[in-house]
């Protein structure tokens, strides 16, 4: 019988990482489609009522570790998964600068967009 392999090891950083940011990403997705679909409706969200939201520290600094943890969530995940798939050698390595760079251009075009919306900046 074939070994199974397994990319993340139980109680490594990437396992614990993954468990934290899915954590996280449970809560801030239920606030943000309870504030967003429930308290006011599709078509009640509005730039004025976007950028009045993003203008408040708060929210702004949730809604940006929002998008910084999906983003790690997303490409760890899909990273491993390929790993798990027997990703090795250049390869493996080609795929993980590939999303890393990936990640960080969605943090970074995210976190411009998001300025863009405030009037904190």
């Amino acid at each position: 019988m074939a070994e199974e392999y397994r990319s993340f090891e139980r109680g490594g950083t990437g396992w614990f990482l993954q468990r934290v940011t899915a954590a996280f990403l449970v809560v801030v997705l239920a606030f943000h489609f309870f504030n967003l679909h429930f308290l006011n409706h599709a078509y009640e969200v509005t730039f004025a009522g976007t950028e009045a939201r993003m203008s408040d520290v708060g929210y702004f600094a949730t809604m940006w570790l929002f998008l910084v943890t999906a983003t790690f969530h997303g490409v760890n995940g899909v990273y491993n998964a390929l790993i798990n798939q027997g990703l090795t050698g250049t390869t493996k390595r080609v795929v993980q600068v590939v999303l890393g760079v990936a990640g960080l251009l969605l943090i970074v075009q995210g976190t411009r967009v998001a300025m863009a919306m405030s009037t904190l900046i």
